[in-house]
C-alpha cells in the first residue's frame, strides 16, 4: 500500500481494536481485569492492546492464537478477532507482503478455524495445507490370514 495513506490504515486498525474493546463491555467484561480474564492474557498485555498502544503493527500471530484458544471466549469478542484476522491479513491494515505472510504463518489451525486458515492461506497464493493422509483400510483381527 501506497505510504500516502498510512496514517488512515493506522487509524482503520485502532477502529477495528476499539470495535474489540467495545465487544468486551457489550459481553459484560468492563474492568479491565474481566477484560483480561476473558481474553485470557495479562492485565499488562491487555491494557496495551485495549489501549491502541500496540505499535503500528497490531496484534500478533501469537497473540491472537492466545486469545482464540480460550475455550469460553465470548462469541462477540471472537467474531471481532476473526474479523481482525481476515482484514490483516487480506492487507486492510496496511502491512507489507512479508508482515502478511509471517502473519499468515503463525496463526495457528488449532486456533482459528480450518476454513478461515485456508482462507488465509489461498488468498496469499500459497501452498494450501497438505491433504491429510489416509489410513490404510485394515481388516478385522479375525479375518486375517497368518
Amino acid at each position: 500500500m501506497a505510504r500516502a495513506g498510512s496514517q488512515e490504515v493506522k487509524e482503520r486498525q485502532s477502529v477495528k481494536i476499539k470495535e474489540l474493546s467495545d465487544a468486551l463491555v457489550a459481553a459484560g467484561f468492563v474492568s479491565l481485569d474481566e477484560q483480561a480474564i476473558a481474553l485470557g492474557l495479562s492485565r499488562s498485555t491487555t491494557w496495551t492492546i485495549l489501549k491502541a498502544k500496540h505499535k503500528n503493527y497490531g496484534l500478533s500471530g501469537a497473540l491472537v492464537n492466545r486469545i482464540l484458544q480460550k475455550q469460553d471466549l465470548d462469541r462477540r469478542v471472537r467474531t471481532k478477532i476473526i474479523e481482525y484476522v481476515k482484514e490483516k491479513a487480506s492487507g486492510h491494515y496496511g502491512h507489507n507482503q512479508t508482515q502478511l505472510r509471517r502473519f499468515k504463518d503463525r496463526i495457528s489451525d488449532r486456533a482459528v478455524h480450518r476454513k478461515l486458515l485456508i482462507e488465509l492461506k489461498a488468498s496469499a497464493n500459497e501452498t494450501i495445507l497438505p491433504p491429510k493422509k489416509r489410513d490404510a483400510p485394515t481388516r478385522p483381527l479375525a479375518s486375517r490370514q497368518i
